[in-house]
């Protein structure tokens, strides 16, 4: 291995510790807690060592947004198998629900936070793309004459909602299935 692959490997390395450190600390204390310098004494690198990877705290939440993104698109196309139509509708959203409640921090990076992301344009990240593929292959079929990719961004708001309301305390946790029950019926009923 010449030096030059040595310092890649090495510098892909420290790239991933940092976004792993940076989502371990959000997730136990909340992205406040991640701090440039929080982050350089967590990894015992200096911050002008973390600066040469990422400009602020603001480029790493975007990074690991981009990595929840890919998460979430492989959770949801592994948990939609079924051939039968509300049966993949009702795996993508316990899978997408059940990534949210396992995943907070990691949530609010991809979907609440500030991030430097474009979404829905020409020049949207794969992995937010994968994320909203993952959806649309499971919703689509829902559409009718209608445009799949409005109603894939109707469920993805109606679940998000869910799960923002939940977090909140809006909304009793005693009527989770009843909610999602009832989306999942009004959407059978539009096929």
């Amino acid at each position: 291995m010449s030096t030059q692959q040595r310092r890649e490997r090495e510098r892909a390395q420290r790239h991933d510790l940092i976004l792993k450190t940076a989502r371990t600390l959000a997730e136990s204390e909340g992205w406040d807690a991640v701090t440039t310098r929080r982050l350089a004494d967590e990894i015992e690198y200096s911050q002008p060592v973390l600066y040469s990877h990422f400009a602020g705290k603001d480029a790493i939440v975007a990074a690991v947004a981009l990595e929840g993104f890919t998460e979430l698109a492989a959770r949801l196309r592994a948990a939609t198998p079924a051939d039968e139509p509300r049966a993949t509708l009702e795996g993508l959203a316990r899978a997408y629900l059940a990534f949210a409640e396992e995943n907070p921090a990691l949530y609010d990076a991809m979907f609440t936070m500030a991030v430097d992301l474009p979404f829905g344009q020409d020049d949207t990240p794969e992995p937010l793309r994968a994320g909203f593929q993952a959806l649309l292959s499971g919703v689509a079929r829902f559409a009718g004459r209608g445009d799949p990719e409005i109603l894939t961004e109707v469920v993805w708001s109606a679940l998000h909602g869910l799960i923002a309301l939940s977090r909140a305390g809006r909304l009793p946790p005693a009527g989770r299935e009843a909610r999602l029950a009832l989306l999942l019926d009004r959407l059978g009923a539009v096929h």
